[in-house]
């Protein structure tokens, strides 16, 4: 089968960074399905693995962690799936990725993929959208029906990945949204994505809430910096308040006052934790899958990708390597066919 991989950990602008292979088609195991891969997304997991360093893998190592395609093979464990289906599934980073051909993923978790989405915007979902629901709605205490409801939330980056469906979910749960942004497209994109509030993340935050009328709010999710937010967060949450949290600081965090006085709830997600240690729930993951389909299908979601690049080779794959870099992407951008 066709693949990208590496052996080497090298600069995004090193052609040999990403390169084009041949690898065997892999057989299924009991509770796994192959998938024969239609379209994958990028991340900053994916770009995360790959920055430079000086190990070297004797076998190809394939990233992806985003995928849309068709059951090929059901392993002998496996109920609710059969040939033929279209799937997504962010998968896990422990196992080889999906940027290949064909890939074996835990069908546990693996859900149908939206009907009304072709598998590129599918493909685009996965990930952010397990991650904005399990922070939101089993990291932090809400409910994902009407848990916001008379609460503010702040989402601190707003227009990248998870910013883009965790606003929508938000909303939907009945939350006041309020996102940060700084250029007139991200900005836009976020009242598209449900923001009532845009405020600008590169200037200080408390005045320009207060400017809305918040004086404190009632949650956050930090996706962009945590070091950088993490005092004016402690000063903005209110007493009994809650923050949820993605990215590892880059430095020691002061724990203590204001969050131990306001006794602020801290809440970290990484949303390969289930099937990186093989938790007893990680079925959760298909069932967080089924439930983003249903709600995309009934209008109450929408899909965030924002560009496509064809076909899935090394080349493109570079160049969204390179796009997810830079800092500057919105939503999501997708890679589709061979």
């Amino acid at each position: 089968m066709k693949a990208v991989a590496l052996t080497r950990y090298l600069p995004i602008d090193d052609p040999d960074s990403l390169v084009d292979v041949e690898l065997p088609k892999p057989v299924a195991g009991a509770h796994d399905l192959l998938v024969r891969i239609a379209a994958v997304s990028v991340n900053p997991v994916d770009t995360k693995i790959r920055s430079p360093k000086p190990q070297v893998e004797a076998q190809p190592k394939v990233l992806g962690y985003d995928a849309a395609g068709t059951v090929e093979a059901v392993g002998t464990d496996v109920t609710g799936f059969k040939p033929g289906d279209r799937v997504y599934y962010a998968g896990d980073v422990t196992r080889p990725g999906s940027d290949a051909e064909f890939q074996l993923v835990d069908a546990r978790l693996v859900g149908h993929a939206p009907q009304s989405l072709d598998l590129a915007d599918a493909a685009a979902l996965p990930l952010t959208a397990i991650t904005a629901w399990e922070l939101l709605f089993q990291r932090m205490p809400f409910d994902s029906e009407h848990g916001g409801e008379g609460k503010s939330l702040l989402v601190i980056g707003g227009a990248g990945g998870v910013g883009s469906i965790a606003i929508q979910l938000a909303r939907r749960a009945g939350f006041t949204v309020i996102a940060t942004a700084s250029r007139p497209e991200t900005i836009a994109w976020c009242r598209a994505m449900g923001a009532q509030h845009v405020i600008n993340h590169r200037e200080p935050l408390a005045p320009q809430l207060a400017a809305l009328g918040f004086t404190q709010i009632d949650a956050a999710i930090n996706l962009a910096d945590t070091s950088r937010y993490w005092e004016p967060l402690g000063e903005l949450l209110a007493p009994q308040g809650h923050v949820g949290l993605i990215v590892e600081p880059s430095g020691a965090l002061k724990i203590g006052d204001p969050y131990k006085a306001k006794c602020i709830g801290i809440h970290w997600e990484m949303m390969f934790a289930r099937p990186r240690f093989k938790t007893a729930d990680q079925a959760e993951q298909g069932r967080i899958l089924e439930r983003i389909a249903v709600l995309i299908d009934a209008g109450e979601l929408r899909g965030t990708r924002t560009e496509t690049l064809s076909p899935i080779n090394a080349t493109n794959l570079r160049e969204a390597h390179r796009r997810l870099e830079s800092g500057t992407t919105i939503g999501k951008l997708a890679l589709a066919g061979w």
